[in-house]
């Protein structure tokens, strides 16, 4: 199956929202498991952003006009569209980040999901409601969503495909326009999914394309959106948030973390070990809600360890586009780097490497083997630190209390997975544990994938959720239409202000004797 063409490239370049991308200066996109030059795409300025923004914000008057049931139905034929194309998407997503094709694939499932979540249940969530209002049968209130104008998304390079549109697709179907800055590494996985949109009957300027440095046109989606969507790390999401704050304008982020499992003295040690090395290797760690630490009461620590090293060694790396690969490689030289200086440093302070630790440059540039740590102390630069990467820790610990207060114990809280004995135990477990998302005998899908129900972070793990009810409805303004009818709240017609002053208070207690009240 070979990597995308020089064709699609050009195809697919076509759609950047830059007037006269032909003049402009480039920059190379590299294929990650060869580290050479597969094309180039046209960067670009502060200006253009803002040329995005205001012809998108033109055409979000006519698609704010539009039902939510009609703007649904585009985004529905989006999501047919992007199941016809899976193998075009799985190739442009290998070719740019490097990533396994099962992964490549789980992630253009998740597109496909996630739009189609939104398109059957958008509509009802956007309804106006009724609410009880303040004096019943007299005064009616309805409660509206509107949507805030022109969306700014901010996506980032380890899953270019799901990170460029599912947020997206909930501000469409909400009404509004959506201009987005991908990665620069990975700019044509956001071209792709434009072009999809696009087919499915979406208006151009409604999903605008605009690649370039998060520098220039990253503060220039700061300074002229109406709500920014924003993952990735939580230094940066910091400094977006206090920009955002300064304009008085929403804003959400998924950022880092340093995701733990805990494995109690009686799960099930093969169903653990399984589990463990899917969350912890999956798009090669790079995955803000991977794994990277993991507790194990110390009564099956050893045998854990042993088996998970074994069943981590075997696993297969390969660069190739076909589902051989139980690996692939990460998709930058930064990103090896990393990895590889944060064993090193373990390694140096005294950690032992159980499985891995080492580069694959015979495989290519940027390969690194799945990493097994033990013996990691709070002095090593992986304890505390993302690594982001395909290494992962080994703790015993003496019990389940133990592994709950450590896995507690960072400013981080946005995953983590527990494997137990029984649903009872893990439930009682995963309740105490402070994170956004929980995963029972799974490290991140089950939770990830359950579209209904709200994603994101404690700590400084995030802001604000996506997915469920909470990942649309950020994206609109709640505005309340209250009518008053037959009496007034000041007091009613031909009663003596004195007496109605006099018996309000007794009429406003006696309202929590009704029904809903």
């Amino acid at each position: 199956m070979p990597k995308p063409t020089a064709d699609y490239f050009a195809r697919l370049g076509a759609l950047v929202a830059i007037d006269d991308a032909a003049s402009r200066p480039t920059r190379p996109v590299l294929e990650a498991f060869s580290g050479t030059e597969m094309s180039t795409i046209p960067v670009a300025t502060a200006e253009d952003l803002e040329t995005a923004v205001d012809r998108a914000r033109q055409a979000q008057q006519g698609w704010a006009a539009r039902t939510p049931a009609e703007r649904a139905q585009v985004i529905d034929k989006f999501s047919a569209l992007v199941y016809r194309n899976a193998e075009s998407l799985m190739d442009i997503a290998q070719a740019e980040t490097g990533k396994a094709r099962i992964y490549a694939q789980e992630e253009v499932l998740d597109v496909a999901i996630t739009a189609r979540h939104y398109a059957t249940n958008g509509p009802k969530l956007l309804a106006d409601r009724k609410v009880k209002g303040m004096l019943p049968g007299a005064t009616s209130v309805r409660v509206r969503h509107l949507p805030k104008g022109v969306i700014g998304v901010i996506s980032p390079w380890n899953y270019p495909l799901t990170l460029a549109v599912s947020d997206a697709v909930a501000a469409l179907v909400a009404g509004n326009g959506v201009v987005i800055k991908p990665d620069s590494q990975t700019p044509y996985c956001a071209l792709a999914l434009a072009e999809l949109l696009y087919q499915a009957g979406l208006p151009r300027e409604l999903y605008a394309v605009v690649p370039g440095p998060g520098g220039v046109v990253g503060q220039a989606i700061m300074a002229s959106t109406d709500y920014v969507m924003f993952t990735g790390s939580s230094a940066t999401g910091a400094t977006l948030a206090e920009q955002a704050g300064r304009r008085l304008i929403g804003f959400s982020a998924e950022l880092g973390g340093k995701n733990p499992m805990v494995v109690t003295a009686n799960a099930d040690i093969a169903n653990a070990v399984q589990g463990a090395a899917r969350a912890a290797f999956s798009n090669s760690g790079q995955l803000c809600i991977s794994i990277e630490r993991i507790y194990v009461d110390k009564q099956i620590a050893d045998e854990f360890a042993e088996r998970f090293a074994a069943f981590v060694s075997m696993m297969k790396l390969s660069g190739t586009y076909d589902f051989t690969a139980d690996m692939g490689s990460l998709a930058s030289a930064a990103q090896i780097d990393t990895a590889e200086a944060h064993v090193q440093d373990a390694v140096a302070k005294g950690a032992k490497v159980l499985a891995g630790g080492k580069r694959r440059p015979d495989l290519g540039p940027f390969f690194f083997e799945p990493t097994v740590l033990t013996d990691v102390t709070d002095d090593m630069v992986c304890y505390g630190n993302e690594t982001f990467g395909p290494v992962v820790s080994i703790y015993p610990v003496d019990s389940t209390d133990e592994a709950v207060k450590l896995a507690n114990d960072t400013e981080y809280g946005l995953n983590a997975s527990v494997f137990a004995g029984s649903s009872a135990e893990a439930q009682a477990v995963a309740e105490r544990l402070r994170a956004g998302t929980v995963n029972i005998n799974e490290g991140y899908a089950a939770a990830w994938a359950s579209t209904a129900a709200p994603m994101g972070g404690m700590g400084i793990s995030g802001v604000g959720r996506r997915h469920g009810e909470e990942g649309l409805l950020k994206y609109t303004e709640a505005q309340t239409i209250a009518e008053q009818r037959f009496i007034g709240i000041d007091r009613a017609p031909l009663v003596p202000k004195n007496i109605y002053r006099a018996i309000t208070p007794t009429a406003v207690r006696a309202l929590k004797y009704l029904p809903g009240r």
